[in-house]
């Protein structure tokens, strides 16, 4: 028997929606910084499936979350394709060269770099119950290109937007190149252990319409179909953050099989607009979870009743806090769970 959250995003709805929080393995929980201050940065510990392991177990031990979701992170995929890669306090993620300074095939390819992560994938399944499901993740491809366009996260995304523009070509490349990677990525952790997997498209929001439709929703299907072919029976969960009214266009046209919601949609909107019965999963504000109080309570019930008529996971609209208190997760938890 599957846990409630893998039947879920097969399709099937509970009595309860299953829950978990997209960056709920993280720095708000003093377990992780102990073990980050005690093991050094970011990378090294992504890199050490002990440790990355651990990480994944934390809020599972601490809350009973029904997903237990592999801690690593989307900028795996360059460094695996030759890109460096190196995590800067106070300054996030540096990629380097970038390709604005060299074409892709300036990389030396370095595959061995998943290796620590699907032994990571591994280990935590080991350890969880039946009932927790394994999610793995990758980013997509148009998020990825951002970053190893331009090095850095960049407002608006305007490097790698201004290169589609001017060379629609060279994008194609570089997003296909994505496409296969990922791939090859997703299926080493499902062959690991995962029971479904997420893309994140947390840059999505930043296209234009037929953009979108380019650089979002062609490469989504395209990895979602390959996928499939290899591991038909694990769901998909696609969250193309920002997407707003392109996301039914998504829904639709890339095969995923559950689709994450903003903190920005109306769910009512979204329970209207997206095909019938397919799961979702979403949408809380992770701002109104640091903020906490009555408003907390009557936003998550909001969610739940929105979504009552169709399979819904309770998440977060994107990645948890670091100053989010422990005690408005519990208090979250107990919302959902009655």
């Amino acid at each position: 028997m599957p846990g409630p959250l893998l039947a879920t995003l097969k399709g099937e709805r509970q009595p309860r929606p299953p829950i978990w929080l997209m960056r709920q393995a993280g720095r708000y929980l003093p377990e992780y910084r102990a073990l980050r201050a005690e093991k050094g940065g970011f990378l090294e510990l992504v890199y050490d499936s002990a440790a990355a392991a651990e990480i994944t177990l934390q809020p599972i031990r601490r809350f009973g979350f029904d997903g237990a979701i592999l801690f690593a992170d989307i900028l795996i995929v360059p460094h695996a394709m030759g890109q460096g890669l190196a995590f800067t306090a106070g300054e996030g993620p540096q990629l380097s060269p970038t390709l604005l300074e060299v074409d892709l095939d300036h990389f030396t390819p370095a595959p061995a770099r998943f290796d620590p992560v699907y032994e990571t994938v591994r280990r935590t399944r080991a350890q969880l119950g039946p009932e927790v499901t394994m999610l793995g993740f990758a980013g997509s491809p148009w998020t990825v290109a951002t970053y190893m366009i331009a090095g850095e996260g960049a407002k608006d995304q305007g490097p790698a937007r201004l290169l589609a523009y001017r060379d629609p070509a060279r994008m194609q490349a570089i997003i296909d190149a994505i496409i296969a990677v990922t791939v090859t990525y997703l299926s080493g952790q499902i062959e690991a252990g995962a029971e479904a997997v997420q893309l994140f498209d947390s840059w999505a929001g930043s296209l234009a319409p037929d953009e979108f439709e380019r650089w979002v929703i062609a490469p989504n299907a395209a990895i979602t179909a390959a996928v499939k072919a290899r591991h038909p029976e694990v769901p998909v969960i696609g969250f193309p953050k920002g997407a707003g009214a392109k996301l039914p266009a998504y829904a639709r046209e890339t095969g995923v099989d559950a689709v994450g919601l903003d903190e920005t949609l109306d769910p009512a909107w979204a329970h209207a607009s997206l095909p019938e019965g397919m799961p979702v999963q979403g949408n809380l504000d992770p701002l109104l979870l640091e903020a906490g109080g009555p408003a907390l309570a009557a936003r998550a019930r909001a969610i739940i009743a929105a979504f009552a008529g169709r399979p819904h996971v309770f998440n977060l609209g994107h990645g948890i806090g670091q100053h989010t208190p422990i005690a408005h997760v519990e208090a979250l938890l107990g919302v959902v769970r009655g």
